[in-house]
């Protein structure tokens, strides 16, 4: 299980870390932590040599209820970063988290190899077509409204079966557009309760049935410090055991605010497996 990332094959089948860099103001664990050019490099430095083989970058906080931007002030903040960490890591593989199909091309054309986008193509009709256009690795999420809507809009009738329905339709939407290096991410926290996130977390092997690389994105999540009655920033403990549980059931990538931890549970679950 591989995806060409800018002509270097990465193997899914041992999973892998995706070091988070938030550059907004109101992410809800490091918004605005990340302000100037020291601290950016040093952040990607740190979680490169813990072991990161992705770096996500995202200029559009889609915390529940964030503000929306406009795709000038997403540009504003994104497009100089990329420059900035390609001229320091020129081999690293960036990852951005837009929606936007003008900021994904732009982002491509500016050395980025991977598009994470939370809607799936549905917050910009453009966009499953442009990543087709720009032959690169895809990640779609499960989600459904938007950041401003979406905690009104948890209602399913079976939500594994809504997720399960929903990615055989944007999986095959985007192999019509010649996409071929696709990976799942069930949207653990977007349109979905604390109950909801377990319950998908508890049967997150069935998405294996579509036969994609499935990423997860646990790290200190409300699903974490909301159970546990404690801040973002104490909930670093339960982040490592939900990730080891989402390996167990077949998570191919991590993405994480904490590296060396997600890359412990990695070794030690592989150990476990063996």
């Amino acid at each position: 299980m591989t995806i060409n990332c800018k002509g270097s094959l990465i193997d899914l089948s041992s999973p892998k870390v995706m070091g988070i860099l938030n550059l907004t103001p109101d992410s809800f664990y490091d918004g605005g932590k990340y302000k100037d050019e020291l601290q950016i490099v040093y952040q990607v430095e740190k979680m490169l040599q813990e072991g990161a083989t992705f770096i996500d970058l995202g200029g559009y906080s889609s915390r529940p209820g964030a503000d929306h931007i406009s795709s000038n002030e997403e540009e504003k903040r994104i497009l100089p970063v990329i420059t900035l960490i390609l001229s320091k890591f020129p081999d690293v593989v960036l990852s951005i988290d837009t929606f936007r199909s003008k900021i994904a091309k732009q982002c491509i054309d500016a050395g980025a190899a991977i598009i994470n986008d939370i809607s799936a193509g549905n917050l910009d009709h453009n966009m499953i077509k442009t990543v087709g256009q720009l032959n690169v690795p895809y990640i779609m999420m499960h989600m459904k409204g938007t950041p401003q809507t979406m905690k009104s809009l948890n209602q399913y009738s079976d939500l594994i079966k809504d997720i399960q329905f929903y990615f055989s339709q944007k999986v095959a939407e985007a192999r019509r557009e010649g996409i071929n290096d696709i990976i799942i991410d069930p949207g653990f926290g977007f349109t979905k309760n604390i109950e909801q996130n377990f319950e998908l977390l508890k049967r997150l092997e069935l998405l294996q049935l579509h036969g994609l690389p499935i990423l997860t994105g646990i790290s200190r999540k409300s699903m974490i410090y909301k159970s546990l009655n404690i801040d973002p920033s104490e909930s670093l403990n339960g982040t490592t055991s939900l990730n080891t549980i989402a390996l167990l059931k077949g998570a191919s990538i991590l993405r994480v605010h904490d590296v060396k931890e997600a890359m412990e549970c990695i070794t030690l679950v592989g150990r476990y497996q063996e």
